[in-house]
């Protein structure tokens, strides 16, 4: 006799089905941001900033699904990752008008910064962990 989907022996398995998926929609997102990030250490490697606004749509729409369990703290850190990075780049980009030196440089510390939140989470999210709301904003 199959489970019924709302019985008690029926759970474990749907919370564990939902933790994969999670996991993987995770992966999926951190990947597209990875793409971003190196994209913008690299010169001449710029990719489209649609890869990056799906990626962020991905965590808005799944952060839900995710409430309650350690993966809700990655898809804050990949949230926040992109709006400071957004705020930083915006911030920054009149130097680029004034003084272009200037500007190249904080925009490649602030791809940098955004590639190490990238890549952070990930080993976190390979190590099954939640991100430390202590690390760096």
């Amino acid at each position: 006799m199959e489970p019924d989907r709302y019985s008690a022996e029926s759970l474990p398995a749907r919370q564990a089905a939902a933790d994969g998926s999670l996991v993987t929609v995770g992966w999926i997102s951190y990947l597209l941001h990875l793409v971003v990030a190196v994209a913008a250490v690299l010169p001449g490697a710029q990719v489209s900033i649609a890869i990056l606004v799906v990626a962020l749509l991905i965590d808005l729409v799944k952060r839900g699904d995710a409430e309650g369990t350690w993966q809700a703290s990655h898809f804050r850190w990949r949230i926040r990752s992109v709006i400071w990075a957004a705020v930083l780049y915006l911030v920054t980009s009149p130097l680029w008008l004034f003084f272009l030196i200037p500007g190249w440089i904080a925009w490649i510390i602030i791809s940098i910064w955004f590639l190490y939140r990238i890549v952070l989470g990930m080993v976190r999210m390979n190590r099954h962990q939640a991100m430390e709301t202590s690390s760096v904003v």
